[in-house]
């Protein structure tokens, strides 16, 4: 393709004025540089060099009678030339014959000019030259635009017959130019376009001019496809319509991709089920038929009972696979017109609509979800359990909108978690105010972790024969401004499921061991100091790491540090739980199973927990002196633990029945009101300086 010079807005255009009489240049110089930049040869060899550099110019005003190379060699020269045959030249000559004018325009110049030149005339013919230059150039564009496009181009008369179509809209409908020129575009309709959208479509193209929108069209071969259609209006300079031209793509894999984007947007990605989004649009789409048709539903908040202890024990791949079957499971437990979504992580929610919704309809799915997801679940060579703990609301008597009935629901399943789990609650009133409050302890216990309102107090261990000083056992208080002391079965649980208790556990492991350390320092024998450690604590990668920090900071020694930990957080994975018993029994801590006898321990992993000590829950202890069962238990809890190598201790010591009956049956340690109740260090400091 020849190369012609663009034209720069901020440019004038620039001439190559040819002529071997400088007065001649002169003149022409005179009449153009106010509009256009100026170069100048007087010679055809200086004139092809200058045409052929790169800022060439937009046109070339050439004498025909040189000597040497005349004009019409140097135009032929310049036609030959790819890089300067589009440049347009004037020829201005002495010559005025017809046949002289003829000869050169045959030769491929665009006009011809006689000597002397008029100044106006040349501006005039310059500037004609110039602009039929711009058409042509944007004619040939377009053009190319047009045939080599990848979207299908149709061009209408005023009346709406094709008149042209470019080789995209035959690959695209395999309509050939000759199958449809003279004939209207509706020979592409497939009848799936209603007349009120085509009517929508020609006032929009009155309107505006101009109109882009979807159809559906018929190809050739009968297949139908949906297309996105821009029609504009070509109007003369009267500003009648003169053409319509329509351009146009097929979208088939473009609906699809939007598909599946609403799709994934409304969808959970390991599970399929409905997400949060598409459950509010049911959810709102339900009860807008339950008022127009007075008529219940039922919502139901579902989370899997120890899921994250699963999770984070076993991995996600397998949590992911339970994930996968309880979602399976849901969906058997109800119809195909009910909604099974998931929220997130193992939260889930069904709702149960129609006119036949009541509570005896949500309370018989509710049972057959508790047994469904009650079964084990066998994932890859584990046996699992995770039951379901559901809460429910019901349109209309828990609430009248999609929040409300929600959160009751979401507060009545927190409700079934605390009554045990793997249960169906229904919400009532006196669970919202439940619910507010402790989301309310919940909102104060993250300030409190802020602003340092939590201490220590130290209840002592000793020994049972002689009374003396064993150790002491840290445990947290909450010290709140407006509520006084929090006792921590009011807020572990709280901290426990939110998160919180990692970073009140690190606290707690922190502040005993520097209290210890302070101890110490001062000269006062506390003996070993007991830290308990929650579920969150030891299976967190960090815990090791910040225990054998706390112990080279505070310089702790070997035995001085014990940590305790529950029978159930033990026995939960046990695998892993001897794991980082191991590592922390290698860091010199003492270690200790609490609660001993209340959960359900496997002497199997018990013998091979690298544990030194037993705690005997103070529910075997209380009744010791009158329940047989427990006196027969605690004594042998404490010959099992014996016949280990363990130590025992034994809790909540209150009475000198109790402690003589664990005296005479050999418990190495006591701890319990009989001998001190939990007191903050600086009491214990004050005793102890007092002597």
């Amino acid at each position: 393709m020849s190369v012609y010079p663009a034209l720069k807005s901020h440019l004038k255009p620039l001439l190559l004025l040819v002529d071997d009489m400088p007065a001649n240049l002169h003149l022409l110089a005179a009449s153009l540089k106010a509009d256009y930049r100026i170069k100048t040869a007087t010679n055809g060899s200086s004139a092809l060099d200058l045409a052929g550099r790169e800022d060439r110019p937009h046109l070339i005003l050439l004498d025909v009678m040189m000597p040497g190379m005349n004009g019409i060699e140097v135009l032929r020269r310049l036609r030959n030339n790819p890089e300067t045959g589009e440049i347009p030249v004037i020829f201005v000559s002495a010559d005025a014959s017809e046949q002289s004018q003829l000869d050169t325009l045959e030769l491929g110049a665009d006009d011809y000019l006689t000597k002397p030149v008029v100044p106006t005339i040349l501006m005039a013919r310059v500037r004609n030259v110039l602009q039929r230059k711009r058409v042509e150039q944007q004619l040939r564009l377009a053009a190319h635009v047009f045939d080599h496009s990848g979207e299908a181009i149709l061009i209408t008369d005023r009346t709406n017959q094709i008149i042209e179509v470019n080789a995209a809209f035959t690959n695209l409908t395999g309509y050939t130019q000759e199958d449809v020129r003279g004939k209207n575009p509706r020979i592409l309709a497939c009848g799936r376009t209603t007349p009120e959208e085509y009517q929508a479509m020609w006032q929009g193209i009155r309107d505006k001019g101009i109109w882009k929108g979807e159809l559906w069209d018929r190809r050739k071969d009968g297949g139908i496809y949906p297309k996105l259609l821009t029609i504009s209006v070509v109007r003369n300079h009267h500003g009648a319509v003169d053409f319509y031209i329509g351009s146009f793509a097929d979208i088939t894999e473009q609906k699809a991709a939007e598909e599946r984007i609403r799709h994934i947007a409304h969808h959970d990605n390991l599970t399929g089920l409905p997400n949060r989004l598409h459950l509010s649009v049911a959810l709102e789409q339900s009860l807008a038929s339950a008022r127009r048709e007075q008529s219940g539903l039922a919502l139901m908040f579902i989370d899997l009972d120890r899921f994250k202890i699963i999770n984070d024990t076993l991995g996600h791949n397998i949590g992911d696979l339970l994930l996968i079957e309880a979602s399976r499971r849901l969906q058997g437990c109800v119809r195909a017109s009910d909604v099974v979504a998931r929220l997130g992580g193992d939260e889930f929610v069904v709702l149960l609509d129609g006119a036949g919704v009541a509570m005896d309809a949500a309370a018989s799915v509710a049972h057959k979800i508790l047994h469904s997801l009650g079964q084990v679940y066998t994932i890859e060579g584990h046996a699992l359990h995770s039951t379901p703990s559901i809460g429910i609301s019901i349109y209309p008597d828990d609430g009248s909108d999609a929040e409300t009935l929600m959160k009751h629901a979401d507060t009545a399943m927190y409700h079934a978690k605390e009554r045990g789990r793997n249960n169906s609650q229904f919400f009532t009133a006196a669970m919202n105010a439940a619910a507010d409050e402790r989301m309310e302890l919940e909102r104060e216990l993250r300030l409190a972790l802020l602003e340092k309102q939590f201490e220590l107090y130290y209840q002592p261990k000793v020994v049972t024969g002689d009374g003396t000083l064993s150790g002491v056992e840290a445990l947290i208080r909450w010290q709140h401004p407006l509520r006084g002391i929090v006792p921590p079965d009011k807020f572990i649980p709280i901290a426990e499921e939110t998160g919180l208790i990692e970073a009140i556990g690190a606290w707690v492991l922190d502040e005993a061991c520097q209290q210890l350390a302070a101890w110490k320092s001062a000269g006062i024998g506390c003996g070993q100091m007991a830290v308990n450690l929650s579920a969150h604590q030891l299976r967190s990668a960090d815990l090791i790491d910040q225990v054998a920090a706390c112990i080279k900071q505070y310089g702790i020694e070997e035995g001085e540090l014990e940590l305790e930990i529950t029978e159930s957080v033990a026995m939960t994975d046990p695998k892993r739980a001897i794991v980082q018993l191991q590592k922390l029994r290698a860091l010199g801590v003492h270690l200790a199973i609490d609660d001993f006898g209340t959960g359900y321990s496997s002497l199997a992993y018990l013998k091979l927990l690298p544990i030194q000590t037993l705690k005997l829950d103070r529910a075997f202890v209380r009744d010791i002196e009158t329940d047989a069962n427990d006196a027969a238990i605690s004594a042998a809890t404490i010959a099992l633990a014996h016949s280990l190598g363990l130590s025992v201790v034994a809790e909540g010591v209150e009475t000198e029945a109790q402690q003589a009956f664990l005296s005479s049956h050999a418990c190495d340690l006591l701890q319990g009101y009989l001998f001190g109740r939990p007191e903050p260090a600086h009491v214990w400091t004050e005793r102890w300086q007092a002597g």
